[in-house]
């Protein structure tokens, strides 16, 4: 069992309010869906602090985003702010991928390490680092009635988490102290997701599998006439 790593509140907010904004800037890309400011709002919400939910709601705990006011002001007030500024945000795409590198990196250290505090093994601790870094875009695809985008070809998001949340446990077992590992966990997720942005990696995709031709049984009749 390990101590949780805790980050400022401050900084916890602006992990928060980047990815509300995100899924306001995501959802203002589908005009058919013809949502409202409520809706807009609530898909900010869900994906801004979506993760920290689940990771909570399994952990039988009180999900920390209801332990301030602050959580879904700051998600509400991040997504309507997104909506309202889809155009001069969509303009600053590399520093809006850096932060949320940077944000998947705190969600994925934060998750883990609750996870190992509450005495979880490490394999369900990696799998609810991750879960936390990317259960808000899981919230926002089903909100919006998509396919989950995690599981198809992209850039390697999931798989950032993943390898964060992998490191920090190893670090862990080794006796590394909490904030280095959670440091060293945020820099590695941020490194694989920002060169799977820059330089367009991805999981190999699932090929159709091509069916075999079937041959055709000879009949006796068949046999006579040859």
């Amino acid at each position: 069992m390990t101590a949780a790593f805790t980050i400022p509140l401050w900084a916890d907010l602006l992990a928060v309010g980047i990815g509300a904004a995100q899924g306001a800037l995501f959802a203002a890309q589908f005009r058919d869906r013809r949502l409202d400011l409520l809706g807009v709002a609530i898909i900010g919400i869900a994906t801004g602090f979506g993760g920290g939910i689940l990771r909570d709601v399994l952990l039988s705990q009180v999900p920390a985003a209801f332990s301030s006011n602050w959580y879904v002001l700051t998600a509400t007030g991040a997504a309507l702010i997104g909506m309202l500024l889809e155009r001069l945000i969509s303009r600053l795409g590399v520093l809006v991928n850096v932060l949320d590198a940077l944000t998947i990196g705190l969600f994925a250290a934060i998750g883990t390490t609750k996870a190992l505090a509450a005495g979880l093994p490490v394999v369900p601790a990696v799998f609810l680092g991750a879960l936390s870094a990317v259960g808000g875009s899981i919230l926002r695809d089903l909100l919006l009635n998509r396919p989950i985008a995690l599981m198809h070809v992209g850039s390697l998001y999931a798989v950032a988490a993943i390898a964060g949340s992998a490191s920090l446990v190893v670090l862990q077992s080794s006796g590394v102290p909490v904030f280095v590992a959670a440091a060293i966990c945020v820099a590695i997720t941020f490194t694989v997701r920002v060169l799977a942005v820059l330089f367009n990696w991805s999981l190999p995709e699932q090929k159709a599998i091509t069916t075999v031709p079937r041959i055709r049984r000879r009949s006796r009749g068949d046999d006579a006439t040859r």
